[in-house]
């Protein structure tokens, strides 16, 4: 089984390093695009073509299903994505944990970069499954970047600013880009232990084995290996990835 994921960085990392978790038999196959990254500021139709070049990077390597392991791409990319490969080879997307946050009642917060905060996108979320819940969105600016280059110094600079911005009451934060999960220990301890982090990376892989027909085999031989492509050119894991560690759990299956 061979699972391809997209994304412009190491965003990515959480949701692969979840499928490696659940399938420690599967093939990975991470496509990142440091030559156009960020893709958040970009136009739409830029976001798509991005998203469009990194699935078809991958193609030659044969992939099983590909997970589009990025909030902004989704939105934009993923219908393009699954028009052009569905249903030969099934397209899984990314949404901020809105819902699971929601249905435990109590006001909550979101953390996303300021591109998607007050988006379309996010206020349908927010007016689809958090009604008449108290929803916070917070905007997080530089906090994807610092992630990316794992400059921790400035990761806890961004996270202490959003932290600031989160009322006191909220006992859960929904963290609404793929790079926030790498830190999600520096937010807990900004935020405390009593509030409950909402990530989306479990939810994405256990759907995409359920759309491969597969199920959850964490005991499976540890086969699978992992490749790596930059804008379309065979890469190893960015030095950045390793510092985290569900970039530590992947580089154990890098392919030689």
């Amino acid at each position: 089984m061979r699972i391809a994921l997209v994304d412009s960085g190491i965003g990515l990392l959480s949701t692969a390093a979840a499928l490696r978790r659940l399938r420690p038999d599967a093939d990975l196959i991470l496509s990142m695009d440091p030559d156009h990254m960020p893709w958040g500021p970009r136009s739409v139709p830029e976001i798509v073509a991005r998203a469009l070049a990194g699935a078809r990077a991958v193609l030659d390597e044969g992939p099983d299903a590909v997970v589009v392991a990025c909030n902004t791409a989704s939105v934009h990319a993923l219908q393009p994505l699954r028009d052009e490969l569905e249903p030969r080879i099934p397209v899984v997307g990314t949404v901020p944990a809105v819902k699971p946050a929601a249905d435990r009642g109590a006001p909550f917060a979101i953390w996303a970069t300021p591109a998607t905060t007050g988006s379309p996108y996010q206020r349908d979320l927010i007016d689809r499954f958090a009604r008449g819940v108290a929803v916070t969105p917070v905007a997080c600016p530089g906090l994807a970047d610092a992630v990316e280059r794992a400059d921790r110094d400035a990761v806890e600079e961004a996270v202490g600013r959003a932290a600031a911005r989160t009322p006191s009451d909220v006992s859960a934060v929904v963290l609404g880009c793929t790079h926030y999960d790498l830190v999600s220990e520096a937010v807990t301890a900004a935020l405390g232990e009593q509030v409950t982090l909402f990530t989306a990376a479990d939810a994405v892989a256990a759907q995409a084995l359920r759309r491969l027909g597969e199920a959850p085999r964490p005991d499976a031989p540890r086969t699978g290996v992992l490749r790596v492509y930059a804008s379309g050119r065979p890469a190893q894991l960015p030095e950045a990835a390793l510092s985290y560690r569900a970039g530590a759990l992947l580089a154990e299956g890098v392919a030689a």
